[in-house]
């Protein structure tokens, strides 16, 4: 049997570092309550919680980049048509994710008067300064958050359905290495 069609090398990195990230930054933002406030340890947390944040930001762009000039391998065999679509819908949901929730964070900051930093480097103010605006921001930066989890999970269970359910090659064609 030959190898199945993967995604390029770029989209798969991408994909991995991405992911990687993430883990650090809800890890980050689980792990900052255990620490006081002002405390050195928090605001580790919040620096990794937010500059991981904004590398996913610019790596998604990268991602859309990539996915622009490059088509997705075809899935052997081909899944059903609510499949192809629910799928659309899961990503478009997911790149949705991982554009909003850098900038409603970067936004909220600059509306509560804050200094956004990536890296220990300062970003622009988005806006001028209203807490009120800021704090409603942050709401939903939040809320997205959650919803994030989600969105999350049911991409794994969903590879994993394929992998292990349907016996097709979604999930290999995603794999750092050939499995």
């Amino acid at each position: 049997m030959s190898a199945p069609a993967r995604y390029s090398r770029s989209a798969i990195a991408l994909h991995w570092i991405t992911l990687l990230l993430i883990v650090v930054v809800y890890a980050a933002m689980e792990f900052k309550g255990l620490f006081p406030k002002d405390s050195p340890e928090r605001a580790v947390m919040r620096m990794l919680h937010s500059s991981c944040g904004m590398t996913i930001l610019a790596l998604t762009v990268a991602r859309l980049a990539v996915r622009l000039f490059s088509r997705p391998p075809a899935i052997v065999p081909p899944p059903a048509q609510w499949e192809r679509i629910s799928a659309g819908i899961m990503h478009a949901a997911l790149y949705a994710l991982l554009i909003a929730l850098p900038l409603l964070a970067w936004f909220a900051i600059s509306a509560m008067g804050g200094t956004a930093h990536v890296w220990g480097i300062p970003l622009p103010s988005l806006t001028a300064e209203d807490k009120a605006l800021g704090k409603a921001v942050i709401g939903v930066h939040k809320l997205i958050a959650n919803v994030g989890y989600a969105l999350i999970g049911l991409h794994a269970l969903a590879a994993l359905k394929h992998h292990y359910l349907s016996r097709d090659d979604t999930l290999r064609r995603m794999l750092p290495f050939r499995a």
